[in-house]
């Protein structure tokens, strides 16, 4: 009875281990669907309050054009702005006797064909100290066909406050083409304005000052409030808790240290925290002027029936002839005659199945063989209708 029983338990133990066996040669081929969480970067999520670029504005003239600068008739800035320049730099246009006329009359004669009047334009980073080199922007003010080969004169770069922050000068570089000759033309991007890598020199900073009684504030680049949680919840468990405090949707305050050495290491180390941020809200952006349609991986679509017909009008003229009778003194005349011709699509009713991802709405919106600019209103009244699961924003 032993001997049968220990025989039993084996046969019952090795059925067992066969069928775990093929259990684990049936998990092994099914597919793997467990999916990572993507993660980004704090740095990439929020900015920190105070620590923000500056805009630039200048006014200045570019020079050595190849005769495709100004046209001073109808820009007269342009030879004002030189004669101001030339006066500063001690040379007169003015050869007459000192007057009001002879000086307008001098000015209203020079043929300028190399210079042109542009404004400049440049960002000032946070922390930027005098020394430092800028990228400007120059673009045409006047009516010059091209600032190519033009190069950029002495021009004080202005903030909001009329104090000058930096200096711009040097060679431009236009990235566009172009020819012209009998009344034919070719051009390729644009040629009125250009770019000085390094063109632009600072000569005053702005103070920056992202810690105030030992406290700074993040700004989240997109308001929502469970990315907002998410990151007071990974700055505080890195950190310790009461690092972070989220005060609304968007700022959550931090408390740092007061040690400027510190705060770097501080900053270095939350700007390299991951976390994972909220679902963004399904939104749909229609562009007016170009038909583009976007939208991204939220938007779902509800079970409906779509009817979309095109109605489309052609206006076709031709020229008629009248010809005069044999020696009736009549004149011939030419009448314009026209055709118009009206022409809708049939548009029968067509079932849209809802879809649960972007791959299924794109589908479904295919089927209706519509163009863009038809889509555009389909996606309207699909919204009107309650089976467009998103938000509409046009642009």
């Amino acid at each position: 009875m032993r001997t049968f029983a220990f025989l039993r338990l084996t046969s019952v133990s090795g059925l067992a281990a066969r069928a775990l066996a093929v259990f684990a040669l049936a998990c092994a081929a099914l597919p793997v669907t467990t999916t990572v969480a993507h993660a980004e970067r704090l740095k990439d999520l929020v900015q920190i309050q105070g620590v923000r670029d500056n805009p630039l504005i200048g006014y200045g003239l570019v020079v050595g054009l190849d005769g495709t600068g100004d046209q001073t008739t109808q820009t007269p800035f342009t030879t004002q702005t030189l004669a101001n320049m030339l006066a500063n730099l001690g040379i007169s246009i003015n050869n007459q006797q000192a007057g009001s006329n002879s000086s307008n009359n001098s000015l209203s004669s020079m043929q300028l064909k190399n210079v042109a009047a542009v404004m400049v334009t440049a960002s000032l980073p946070a922390f930027a100290r005098p020394g430092e080199a800028l990228d400007v922007t120059v673009s045409s003010l006047g009516n010059a066909k091209s600032l190519r080969g033009g190069t950029l004169l002495l021009t004080p770069l202005k903030g909001a406050d009329g104090q000058v922050y930096a200096l711009a000068q040097g060679n431009m570089a236009v990235g566009g083409a172009g020819a012209s000759a009998n009344g034919s033309k070719v051009q390729v991007n644009q040629l009125a304005a250009g770019r000085i890598t390094g063109g632009a020199i600072v000569e005053r900073s702005v103070p920056t000052t992202i810690s105030q009684a030992g406290t700074m504030q993040l700004d989240l680049n997109d308001m929502d409030y469970d990315t907002t949680q998410r990151i007071t919840s990974a700055i505080n468990n890195a950190f310790g808790f009461g690092t972070a405090v989220a005060l609304d949707g968007r700022t959550i305050q931090l408390r740092a240290p007061t040690d400027p050495a510190q705060q770097v290491q501080f900053m270095a180390q939350l700007q390299n925290l991951d976390v994972k941020p909220a679902q963004a809200a399904a939104k749909v952006i229609l562009n007016a002027r170009t038909g583009s349609i976007v939208m991204n991986q939220m938007v779902t679509l509800q079970t409906c029936a779509v009817a979309h017909g095109n109605l489309s009008v052609v206006v076709n003229t031709q020229p008629v002839v009248s010809q005069p009778g044999a020696f009736s003194n009549g004149q011939t005349v030419v009448a314009q005659q026209s055709q118009i011709a009206l022409k809708q699509d049939n548009g029968a009713l067509k079932m849209v199945n809802a879809g649960a991802n972007l791959a299924d709405v794109v589908k479904a919106l295919n089927a209706l063989g519509a163009t863009p600019a038809d889509l555009m209103s389909i996606l309207q009244a699909m919204k009107a209708a309650g089976a467009l699961r998103a938000d509409l924003e046009i642009i």
